[in-house]
């Protein structure tokens, strides 16, 4: 695998192994495709099954990964802060 100068430098200085460091980036980047193709599974599923959400289901469910974004936002902030 090819690693642009600059990031094998950051990398070299940080005392990390650009190879381990980068196997393990690939590992987590195919885990998250896998779930994601899943999840899409799943819903495509679940859709056929009990039919397309309302236009009210939707919002609601809008509303309500807003209010639980913006009730995480102060505890993230605390823990890079801390």
């Amino acid at each position: 695998m090819y690693l642009p100068e600059d990031l094998y430098r950051a990398v070299k200085e940080q005392g990390l192994g650009a190879s381990e460091l980068l196997q393990e980036a690939v590992r987590a980047e195919l885990r998250r495709r896998a779930l994601l193709e899943e999840t899409e599974r799943y819903v495509a599923e679940l859709a056929a099954e009990v039919g397309e959400p309302s236009a009210e289901a939707v919002e609601r469910a809008e509303r309500l990964s807003r209010q639980i974004r913006r009730e995480a936002e102060p505890r993230a902030s605390s823990r890079r802060a801390g």
